[in-house]
């Protein structure tokens, strides 16, 4: 990219240095974490239905493992690229270092359009690549799950890939798997639940009651319905909801469950009965006390972040606040749960879900969700504690915690003399 602003990668050791400065660290906190610690670049061939060979290329990061073994998604795109998994692979130990995971972050994918691969093409990708990186990952060293374009049913194949290839059943090894292989009960609900925790506890931080508060999402996919309907069971008031065909807005609160139902049938929530039509754009300006943009990226921008009335913005996507809103918001007061935590359910129930298949003890979905709400509370808790005592945006709070603990854990380790 000629625009250094616009490389992810770049982006991602602009937002580390700034860390490394703010808590006044040793300049060799920021000269190891600016670059993944291993990178690998492999080759994937695989037989297509016809019989013609492809060789693909794919890539696997392990950006620091100072607080335990790597872990991250892995995204088959086209658009996939060196830089783009080095930088992902950072926001990773990011993550998990702000919700006290005993793991650093990784992040792979491989350059592909799976719209163009049958069901038994795609098989063979997904084993073929796990052969290719099978000597540097491990439940003890780099633990994979899905991504963009990824599924349980590839994790599934990977893990059997790999357990042939060690000779026995290593279920630890990947994360985001079918039940009845190991998976864990919570999973599919994990990021919208752990959404409406984040922005409850920063709720309660800001003396606000959760239960009394109204609140608009935007994107009725899996986390946005997820946090609409969490939302409503802990007496919120959701007042408006959309997917990409528009949305619906209704003052004195939607039925929630009613409008699950009626998306199912009609595909959108579009014509809803007793809710007035609005557009995903209106929906953002809404007057109300949270909003939670669920469907794209930069979608909350420079031109509407002055328009924006709600006090709480908890991201459920990935990047729906651009850089430049992010301060906006921050100037005029409100408070942004940044996607580092907004949407990190997912990986803190993926990381129950390796701590049940190494001990081969497996949970109730209710322990799990208690689980779950322990660690989202007390992540943001510890944020914004951050945040009060820099006088900083949350997402930048959320650095801080994270290289605070990593460096601490690089210090006593001995890898800073």
């Amino acid at each position: 990219m000629s625009d250094p602003s616009l490389n992810p990668y770049h982006r991602a050791q602009e937002s580390f240095r700034r860390a490394v400065n703010t808590l006044g660290l040793d300049p060799a906190v920021y000269e190891i974490l600016k670059q993944p610690l291993r990178f690998y670049e492999v080759a994937v061939p695989f037989v297509h239905d016809d019989g013609h060979l492809e060789v693909l290329v794919g890539y696997r990061a392990q950006h620091n493992d100072a607080l335990g073994p790597t872990k991250g998604g892995l995204r088959f795109h086209p658009q996939v690229d060196a830089d783009e998994v080095k930088a992902l692979a950072m926001w990773m130990t990011v993550k998990c270092a702000l919700l006290n995971l005993p793991y650093g972050g990784g992040k792979g994918g491989i350059r592909v359009d799976v719209e163009k691969l049958s069901e038994r093409e795609l098989e063979r990708v997904s084993r073929e690549y796990i052969r290719a990186i099978a000597l540097v990952i491990g439940p003890d060293k780099d633990i994979p799950a899905p991504d963009v374009s990824t599924n349980p049913q590839i994790m599934a194949w990977m893990v059997d890939e790999y357990s042939r290839i060690r000779g026995e059943n290593t279920f630890g090894l990947i994360t985001g798997k079918p039940l009845v292989i190991g998976g864990s009960e919570g999973r599919v609900e994990a990021t919208g639940r752990g959404l409406v925790f984040a922005t409850s506890q920063l709720a309660h931080e800001l003396g606000m009651d959760f239960a009394k508060t109204t609140v608009a999402v935007q994107g009725f996919g899996n986390v946005g319905s997820v946090a609409a309907l969490f939302a409503a069971e802990m007496g919120a008031r959701v007042v408006a909801v959309s997917d990409k065909e528009g949305g619906i807005y209704n003052p004195r609160g939607l039925d929630v469950p009613a409008v699950l139902a009626y998306k199912q049938k009609a595909r959108s929530v579009v014509g809803f009965p007793d809710a007035e039509p609005i557009t995903n754009a209106e929906l953002l300006e809404l007057p109300v006390d949270i909003l939670f943009p669920a469907a794209l990226e930069n979608q909350i921008t420079a031109d509407n972040a002055p328009r924006i009335r709600a006090r709480i913005v908890g991201e459920g996507a990935n990047g729906p606040t651009t850089p430049e809103a992010d301060r906006i918001l921050f100037d005029h007061g409100v408070m942004v749960v940044p996607d580092v935590l907004g949407n990190a359910g997912g990986v803190t129930v993926s990381y129950f879900e390796w701590v049940q298949n190494q001990t081969r003890f497996y949970w109730t979905e209710a322990e799990v969700n208690r689980r779950l709400e322990e660690y989202m509370r007390r992540a943001m808790g510890a944020m914004h504690r951050m945040h009060e005592r820099y006088g900083v945006p949350l997402r930048e709070a959320a650095y801080l915690v994270a290289v605070e603990r990593i460096a601490e854990a690089m210090a006593v380790r001995g890898w800073l003399k």
